[in-house]
């Protein structure tokens, strides 16, 4: 950056989505949450079918913000060692030496988490979590920032460990990567046509036009939104109404409620907002709740998701004035 004075949360996002969208194209909404995950310190699920650009956005992201990137492909053989670290003997010194895997990154690709066992799941979310990892008995933090995106095939799942709800509750939000629209099709067909290679950010683009150190001035900023009491009463009171509602056999957690919190915050401060406005909670309500919900069978077989059951309860909560 050339000018000394702090980012703002709305130049911040504006960057990085001009950027992103050089190489990502039609996922809008994914590039909104994941950045404002970055920005209230989350962690993100993305699922889609292969080829909607899920790798591509974390790839993108990291390049956009001048982070680095690990990415760790999971099967069903992978060992919690090989994503945390192990302990290497030198025979040249005739010692132990801590050699520290890739999830001491900035940015980590976590491709197809569901395909590896319950203990690398575990590690993987533990170290999610407590920010740190535990080698050898030495605690070892991890590098900040940290962002974790995990990606997970919604349409295969022989030879699957499938994420249970109370491990998905550590992300922040659940991100669906739907088919872009035609005209967005039609767009990276003509890029490829042109000769953009868009597997590659630096080739489509990409440029790093941020840091880390404007994460954290971003970070600050968003910090000073306020968020009234009535706010916050509105985020207890649907998180309650999920806990109650008829559809619905386990509800949003109190780490729900508090992340939802800071979600909104931190969109209202993309938004060049001072306060937290019930729109934006109710825009973050589903990729925030979505994954944390289990319905009960009978809602499931009438056709119901957890989208449209987050739809009838906010349609329930009167939200404040």
């Amino acid at each position: 950056m050339t000018d000394s004075s702090p980012i703002t949360p709305p130049d911040f996002y504006s960057r990085l989505r001009d950027q992103l969208i050089k190489a990502v194209v039609g996922q809008e909404d994914a590039i909104r949450l994941c950045a404002i995950a970055l920005v209230a310190q989350g962690h993100v699920l993305l699922e889609g079918v292969p080829g909607t650009g899920k790798t591509l956005l974390a790839k993108a992201i990291a390049r956009a913000l001048a982070l680095q990137y690990s990415r760790v492909q999971f099967t069903p053989d992978l060992m919690p060692a090989d994503i945390v670290g192990t302990s290497v003997y030198d025979l040249a010194s005739r010692t132990f030496a801590l050699r520290r895997g890739p999830i001491f990154t900035n940015v980590l690709l976590a491709d197809e988490i569901n395909r590896a066992p319950a203990k690398v799941q575990a590690a993987l979310l533990e170290a999610m979590e407590e920010r740190g990892v535990t080698l050898e008995g030495q605690q070892l933090a991890l590098p900040a920032p940290f962002l974790v995106l995990a990606t997970q095939n919604p349409v295969e799942y022989e030879g699957t460990y499938p994420l249970p709800e109370a491990q998905q509750d550590r992300f922040l939000f659940k991100v669906r990567l739907d088919y872009p629209a035609f005209a967005d099709e039609m767009e990276v067909l003509r890029r490829w046509e042109s000769g953009i290679e868009l597997r590659d950010p630096a080739k489509a683009g990409v440029e790093p036009v941020l840091s880390g150190d404007d994460i954290e001035a971003c970070r600050v900023q968003v910090a000073k939104v306020v968020i009234d009491e009535k706010i916050r009463r509105y985020v207890v009171e649907l998180a309650s109404a999920t806990r109650t509602a008829p559809e619905i056999a386990l509800g949003a957690s109190t780490r729900a409620e508090v992340l939802l919190m800071l979600a909104a915050r931190a969109l209202a401060a993309f938004d060049g907002s001072e306060f937290v406005t019930p729109d934006h909670v109710k825009a973050l309500l589903a990729p925030a709740f979505r994954h944390r919900l289990i319905l009960r069978p009978e809602a499931e077989v009438g056709g119901q998701t957890p989208d449209s059951v987050l739809e009838a309860v906010a349609a329930r909560v009167v939200p404040p004035r």
